[in-house]
């Protein structure tokens, strides 16, 4: 399915008068130095990211790349390394790769070669090769904690502040913005870079509505073989009526699964994981047992319930992605539905685009800053709408309970009509690797 959308309107932002420090040369950009005091006690930074998740760290190592330095604010004590794993598409290996990260984490996760569509009885509906269709494509499910670590490790020590938890945003007269912590400091940034998820408190500020709920749930979680999982490399989808689950090997040992669920109502939030563990096995009592001995095995720290929501960008009425010399990145501002494995790979691909153009701003180019943004955000909602709207229109259709209409995709739209190639044509994405330009 494809959808065609008309282009997102820029608007005009204030230009700033500020001009940041030229790189000559071979030498890395030096912008500031950390903890610098400005005369009223605040201490000035030229580039904040604000949260330390996939979108926040893959920015800080993009900028690291090509010789800006940045500070990233983790409202927690410590990497979020908790959860389980995400599905990355050769998108998101293409920018792996380009910020110099893929290589060392291909070693440590399986390359999936194919998936299987079955009904809840265990019957095959359709399998399909991902390299039959495209030769270049590359699938792997990635533990979060281990992509997370990895990014760390390549920025410089101090980059990542945590326990600094945003509690005000506030722009002055010249274009910078003060960034007031829950400890009482204070931030003067003259970019600020909001990677704080879907709960983003600089969305917030920019005028962004929350995400809206689009009716269903997922229990997530992480399945371990200590001796060795048994699954081929492949996906494996599971479709009911209203209810639908996965799993797919990560490594040797590991395997991610998913149960989404319809629910009218966000309902209580649960932690338990043993509760968490007998809702999720009573959801899927009469399906296949090896989805039943996959949540049986997974560690109660990796078992989740989380409700499923996305914010769509409507032209014309939803704020453009920055606002003076303040720009989102990943979820905080376009968080979308997991239903074709983007939300990560678009986060990435939002992270080499966007400092990219701010590398050119910064090292002299033609554009300023405020610009350099604006054109982000124009190139990259053209690529976020469509794959938002798109996922939540495949949950909707993958989420019916009707049995007539889940008939007609078991047995016609499935078996005779779906087609891998046109499915995954969302992946393509390139990027050139990410250094310091000698010239």
């Amino acid at each position: 399915m494809s959808v065609l959308l008309p282009i997102y309107p820029l608007q005009s932002l204030a230009r700033s008068k500020r001009l940041f420090p030229v790189r000559t040369r071979s030498k890395p950009v030096c912008l500031a130095l950390t903890n610098a005091q400005t005369n009223g006690g605040d201490q000035e930074e030229k580039v904040v990211i604000v949260g330390a998740g996939i979108g926040g760290l893959a920015t800080a190592v993009s900028l690291h790349r090509l010789g800006i330095r940045s500070v990233v604010l983790e409202q927690a004590e410590s990497l979020r390394t908790g959860g389980t794993s995400l599905t990355l598409f050769k998108n998101g290996w293409r920018v792996l790769d380009a910020i110099s990260v893929g290589p060392q984490l291909r070693t440590q996760f399986l390359e999936i070669e194919g998936m299987v569509v079955k009904k809840e009885d265990g019957r095959e509906l359709r399998s399909f090769k991902f390299k039959d269709d495209d030769q270049s494509q590359e699938v792997r499910a990635v533990e979060r904690r281990v992509l997370l670590e990895t990014l760390a490790s390549q920025l410089p020590p101090q980059t990542i502040r945590f326990s600094s938890k945003l509690e005000s945003i506030q722009s002055n007269a010249n274009g910078d913005t003060l960034l007031q912590l829950g400890d009482g400091t204070r931030l003067l940034a003259q970019i600020v870079i909001g990677c704080d998820g879907i709960r983003s408190k600089v969305a917030t500020w920019m005028g962004f509505s929350e995400p809206k709920y689009v009716g269903h749930c997922a229990y997530r979680g992480l399945g371990f073989y200590p001796n060795g999982q048994p699954f081929q490399k492949k996906v494996n989808y599971i479709y009911g009526k209203g209810i639908r689950a996965g799993y797919v090997p990560v490594s040797t040992t590991k395997v991610y699964w998913f149960i989404c669920f319809n629910s009218p109502s966000l309902g209580p939030k649960i932690t338990d994981p043993a509760i968490l563990k007998k809702q999720a096995k009573e959801l899927v009592s009469t399906w296949p047992e090896d989805l039943q001995n996959l949540i049986d095995l997974t560690p109660d720290e990796t078992i989740s319930r989380t409700p499923l929501v996305d914010r769509w960008l409507w032209p014309g009425i939803a704020p453009p992605a920055s606002k003076g010399r303040v720009v989102l990145v990943g979820d905080a501002w376009h968080p979308m539905t997991p239903n074709l494995g983007q939300g990560a790979c678009c986060a990435l691909e939002d992270s080499v685009v966007l400092a990219n153009k701010l590398a050119n701003a910064i090292n002299g180019g033609t554009e300023s800053i405020e610009v350099a943004m604006e054109s982000y955000g124009s190139e990259r909602w053209s690529r976020a709408f469509p794959l938002t709207v798109r996922a939540n229109l495949v949950g909707a259709l993958l989420q019916w309970e009707n049995p007539l209409v889940c008939s007609i995709r078991n047995n016609i739209v499935i078996p005779k009509l779906l087609r891998l190639g046109p499915m995954l044509e969302h992946t393509n994405f390139e990027c050139e690797p990410l250094f310091v330009s000698k010239s």
